[in-house]
């Protein structure tokens, strides 16, 4: 029964384990278990030296450290590469909601310095199209609330980043953390007003012959999104070349493209809302639109105190989500 066998051995080692914590007259090293958590991470400790900018060689060494600490190994050495023991495989969640308990407690202590603020991580075109024109009614709602908002594509890592909030546009699979639906997505043609009254016409899809075609090429990688050739086929238009045209990897980009009149772009309705209300865009063939599987999400760190500016901030976007997106 090697399963049962495997069982009882990450049992022991994780007894051991606390035998040690619970038995130690000190507190074990904090330096120490910084590396241990950066190592296992990692499973190298040449890149967890390079997060924690340290040499390697300092990484061995508190791994070291914390070994003879608890008195038994914590990683398997193979050549270049380390592996975890089972026991220290067992650890490392616990290991990982104790530093976030820390890094936790350390903002709260920056609070007073730094008044309230929420800090809020956004894509670059919802940052920029979605987000940022709003944000005037927050601050009219809260003026004691500062509101940072950083432009990014990445995944925030909120053990390290100081980021109380990310809003992300995928598919709502993120491990970790905690994730709630802020809206869903549509694409519809959009173009500009002069485009539109051009001479050119723009009645129904088929005027699409002859117009150059706006591609949001942005690197979200949505399998349900369609692009023109699919939309196009969709309505059974078969003359027009859903390839050509100019494409951009931004969606912020394709919405201002389309607002100087370079030609009529597949948008994200989202993102375009704020030029429709305004009337520098127009949706040529009514508002009708695809809707597509990717959506908008908050997501934030679990165990994190909710401060009041955090809370009112969640309040705040949720209600504006929640109205027409069409009115700004």
């Amino acid at each position: 029964m090697p399963g049962f066998h495997r069982v009882i051995r990450i049992a022991k080692g994780i007894v051991k384990l606390l035998d040690c914590l619970m038995s130690a007259p000190t507190a074990p090293p904090l330096n120490a278990l910084r590396a241990f958590e950066a190592a296992a991470r990692r499973l190298s400790f040449t890149k967890a030296a390079e997060d924690l900018d340290v040499t390697p060689g300092a990484i061995s060494q508190q791994i070291k450290i914390l070994e003879d600490w608890v008195g038994q190994p914590l990683f398997r050495r193979l050549g270049r590469s380390v592996e975890l023991t089972d026991a220290a495989r067992a650890s490392l969640p616990a290991l990982r909601e104790a530093f976030e308990r820390i890094d936790d407690a350390a903002r709260l202590m920056k609070l007073p310095l730094r008044r309230e603020r929420v800090s809020v991580s956004a894509a670059p075109s919802f940052a920029a199209k979605w987000l940022v024109p709003r944000i005037a009614r927050f601050q009219a709602r809260h003026p004691d609330v500062q509101v940072w908002i950083a432009a990014d594509m990445t995944l925030v890592d909120f053990a390290y980043a100081d980021v109380d909030l990310a809003v992300r546009y995928g598919p709502g699979l993120y491990d970790g953390v905690l994730v709630e639906k802020l809206m869903h997505e549509e694409v519809l043609p959009v173009c500009s007003p002069d485009l539109l009254a051009s001479g050119r016409p723009l009645v129904n899809p088929a005027d699409l012959v002859g117009h150059t075609l706006l591609h949001d090429a942005s690197p979200d990688h949505d399998p349900s999104c369609p692009d023109w050739s699919m939309w196009l086929a969709a309505r059974g238009i078969s003359g027009a070349d859903g390839n050509q045209g100019l494409r951009f990897n931004q969606s912020a980009m394709v919405i201002d493209a389309a607002i100087s009149g370079r030609g009529v772009a597949l948008a994200k309705r989202a993102i375009a809302a704020t030029d429709l209300a305004a009337g520098r865009l127009v949706a040529p063939f009514g508002t009708e639109s695809d809707k597509v599987g990717y959506a908008y999400w908050l997501v934030r760190p679990k165990g994190r105190t909710m401060t009041p500016a955090l809370q009112a901030f969640l309040d705040w976007i949720r209600l504006e989500a929640g109205g027409d997106d069409w009115v700004i």
